[in-house]
């Protein structure tokens, strides 16, 4: 196990330096700079540029950004005067991770629920309900979901605040839009998992045993059933976190998404870099504990030292 750890430990390692490295060339390779403004004389740009290191080679302002990296040191904004990104990425993820991880439990759970419904009444009502949800779900976008819940539960019913960050009652229409891909998605996973493990020689010999239906559905059929739904949790989470773009400007949440708009817009390059490297750790540390999780549901295929 310790062996299997190492390798993934490297093999993250690796994914992030790729990650670094291609963001930080495409960045360069986007037209224009942080300072083309009509406003500055050329010597004034030249100062800037000189101050940034900017004007020292490619090769050389690389390596100068690994070392900074190294020592944990993400730079300064080009865009946010006086402020450093890791101070940006501090005050902002907190409202990401919020919206996230109420996004993610809502999306799993309903979807698990969903799921579990529809596979065992299948062509039934319940079934084709949640078949309708799940393709509603894949097909409309986020963003059109986010502005129909705003419509309906805000401004017709007013049931619901629109927008801001304020209390839980504004979460709740973020969390929903922000999930409802990842909600149809699961409760899809799950129903096929499931109708294909109730033909399993185990389910059978679960049956012949006398276990109740109970029994059954809950100690062997779930159990086996989610295995995939683990699987594409890395996945999962990547759409949770990179669909909080879209959803913080709907909904003004004053989170990351905000500011990696802007980095993009202004050329900012250390606040993209930043923020790419923050939310790419992430996915790294995400999809590792999704591998060791899976191993420990599923017996057949820890990992032992051979």
């Amino acid at each position: 196990m310790a062996k299997y750890l190492l390798r993934r430990l490297f093999i993250s390692t690796l994914t992030i330096l790729v990650l670094i490295t291609a963001v930080w060339i495409l960045v360069r390779l986007l037209p224009g700079d942080p300072f083309t403004s009509d406003k500055l004389s050329p010597e004034i740009k030249e100062n800037i540029m000189r101050y940034y290191g900017f004007d020292k080679p490619l090769i050389t302002q690389y390596i100068t950004y690994l070392k900074n990296l190294l020592r944990g040191d993400l730079g300064y904004s080009l865009n946010y005067k006086n402020l450093t990104v890791t101070r940006i990425l501090k005050d902002s993820f907190p409202y990401s991770a919020d919206l996230g991880v109420r996004a993610l439990l809502f999306a799993v759970l309903t979807g698990l629920f969903l799921g579990i419904v529809a596979a065992l009444n299948r062509s039934r009502f319940l079934d084709y309900f949640c078949i309708i949800i799940a393709i509603i779900g894949c097909s409309v976008p986020d963003f059109i979901i986010g502005s129909l819940l705003q419509y309906v539960f805000g401004v017709k019913l007013k049931l619901l605040p629109v927008a801001q960050w304020q209390g839980f009652k504004y979460t709740i229409l973020p969390s929903v839009a922000l999930g409802f891909y990842t909600l149809a998605y699961v409760s899809r996973v799950m129903r096929a998992s499931m109708l294909e493990v109730v033909n399993q020689d185990y389910i059978k010999t679960a049956n012949s045993k006398g276990l109740s239906q109970i029994q059954v559905i809950f100690g062997h059929q779930i159990r086996n059933a989610i295995l995939p739904v683990i699987t594409v949790l890395g996945p999962i989470i990547a759409a949770i976190l990179t669909g909080t773009f879209v959803i913080e400007s709907i909904y003004t949440i004053p989170g990351m998404g905000k500011y990696y708009v802007s980095g993009v817009q202004t050329l900012d390059y250390t606040l993209i870099l930043g923020s790419t490297i923050f939310y790419g750790v992430l996915l790294v540390i995400a999809n590792t504990v999704v591998d060791i999780a899976y191993g420990i549901i599923d017996p057949r295929i820890r990992v032992y030292k051979k």
